[in-house]
């Protein structure tokens, strides 16, 4: 359900903004792909392992503080937009030192 504030026009647009390249910069996406890229061609072969919880880090610390500042600091408001329950947000704030 969108929020009050905005139509669902106006999210629908965000959220296009956020995955599509109609925005006029690079999907999120197309940024994952190309930075993963950039890592392997660092990597220059050499074996690599914990990807998955490197991009993890990698993306969720900006993530939760983009949210929470997006909310104001409220986490009940962030934890509602990240689709995670409040004890969950704050393990995670607590995990990359947010909190």
């Amino acid at each position: 359900m969108a929020d009050d504030r905005h139509s669902d026009n106006e999210l629908a647009l965000a959220t296009r903004a956020l995955l599509d390249i109609e925005s006029g910069g690079a999907s999120l996406a197309v940024s994952v792909s190309g930075a993963l890229a950039r890592y392997f061609a660092l990597l220059d072969g050499q074996h690599t392992t914990d990807l998955y919880a490197l991009v993890l880090r990698e993306v969720e610390a900006p993530l939760f503080r983009a949210v929470l500042t997006h909310t104001g600091g409220n986490q009940c408001r962030a934890a509602e937009m990240l689709g995670l329950n409040r004890g969950t947000l704050r393990k995670k704030l607590k995990q990359y030192d947010l909190l």
